[in-house]
């Protein structure tokens, strides 16, 4: 790709600007109508680029195919895909992108709020980012390269390819989803109509990783039904389920079994929400591990748990429900090598060496392997996501740009 003019940084800053924050608690597909905003960006920009068939459907996915152009004819349908929602834990709105031409290596201060401070010795892999270009936000709201650095990478891979039909490959589909951020991105995938045999997300951290392993994951909601009366004459009556809920929470270990105890291979249980009133209250958890063994433990703790503090209020009683939410691509993965050792390629092809390493979140890959695409994740250059301190380097972005090429390639020479 020498001598190509990326587009994908400029394509990254007009991403940013667009507000598509995802919402857990909307009932609705997509759950908030901004996300298609950027979804009919990308539709326009498809249709521009000269792909007829980019469609935009009633729930806010964009699906688009770039045709094969090789004589083989069994070569596979590869899937590329990225999000295009931002996480709901930190503000999207008004993001202000900010390029730190040829960083020198110092602690990079965000502008609009002094005390955030992307520091190095917090950010290891800026190490690695001496002399590069690092985009930030500007200190009151996230950035969102998480995804949207993975979309705009996408974008530039597709426009690569169009216009260098030297470069042989297979046929192409893409996919842009919403509501990853919530755990809804793959909720209405029409995966016969995508018609893809493998894919990979767009979606990781550190260049030159692919993830083939994510957690398993569990949501738990824990309804506590107390028993209420007026303040007033409640001696030896009243069992206030907004302190039972509390109970709750206080037993949950101080050091261990949480995202800020925990790392490597440890899974957690993590309280997410809490509402409520004396009568009735709502604990929302979130359960990850990357065994379902290690889930259905975590998960008979949090009821043990629950029923011992049960034994302090005799009247109230409880209801643990869990949701499945998403499992461990690698049980699927291992079952088809090829999709791994072909992006292992690819990165290797361009100048990089190749990690394989094991995510602690999710991706929509997770879902679409047991959906029947197999699909592991490429680095997209994210760092500190779901944060004011969220950044990705301009260099980052052109690398994974050249690898979706050459994944693209490898699986047409392969075939």
């Amino acid at each position: 790709m020498q001598n190509y003019q990326f587009t994908a940084v400029d394509r990254f800053l007009r991403y940013v600007q667009i507000d598509t924050q995802s919402d857990p608690q909307s009932p609705t597909n997509p759950s908030t109508e901004k996300q298609k905003d950027l979804s009919r960006v990308l539709l326009q920009e498809l249709l521009d680029m000269g792909i007829a068939d980019a469609e935009l459907d009633q729930w806010g996915y964009v699906y688009a195919t770039i045709p094969a152009n090789t004589n083989k004819e069994n070569v596979p349908t590869i899937c590329f895909c990225s999000h295009v929602d931002t996480s709901p834990d930190v503000t999207g709105a008004g993001v202000k992108p900010i390029i730190h031409q040829n960083w020198g290596g110092s602690d990079i201060s965000l502008p609009d709020d002094a005390a955030q401070i992307i520091r190095v010795a917090d950010h290891p892999d800026l190490n690695h980012q001496i002399g590069n270009d690092i985009i930030t936000a500007s200190g009151t709201t996230l950035l969102g390269a998480d995804n949207k650095a993975g979309l705009a990478e996408i974008m530039d891979a597709a426009h690569y390819l169009l216009t260098h039909p030297e470069v042989k490959h297979g046929r192409i589909r893409l996919l842009f989803t919403p509501d990853e951020e919530v755990g809804r991105g793959t909720e209405k995938v029409d995966i016969q109509k995508l018609g893809a045999d493998f894919g990979y997300t767009i979606d990781g951290e550190a260049l030159g990783t692919l993830e083939d392993e994510t957690f398993s994951a569990d949501a738990v909601k824990i309804t506590i039904q107390g028993v209420s009366t007026h303040p007033g004459f409640a001696k030896g009556k009243l069992e206030n389920a907004l302190k039972i809920a509390a109970d709750v929470l206080a037993a949950l270990p101080k050091n261990a079994l949480s995202p800020e105890t925990t790392d490597e291979k440890e899974g957690f249980v993590h309280p997410t929400r809490m509402e409520g009133n004396q009568d009735k209250a709502v604990l929302e958890f979130i359960i990850r591990d990357f065994t379902e063994v290690g889930l259905q433990e975590k998960e008979t703790y949090l009821q043990n748990l629950l029923n011992d503090v049960l034994k302090s209020y005799p009247g109230s009683s409880a209801q643990l429900v869990v949701k499945e939410q998403y499992r461990n691509m690698k049980d699927v993965l291992d079952q088809h090598p090829a999709v791994v050792d072909n992006a292992l390629e690819a990165i290797r092809r361009a100048g990089l060496s190749a990690a394989r390493r094991s995510i602690r979140g999710g991706t929509d890959g997770s879902r679409l392997s047991f959906m029947g695409l197999p699909c592991p994740n490429i680095f997209a250059g994210e760092h500190a996501f779901h944060s004011r301190l969220e950044w990705v380097s301009v260099q980052d972005m052109q690398k994974a740009v050249e690898v979706i090429v050459n994944v693209a390639s490898v699986w047409e020479e392969r075939s």
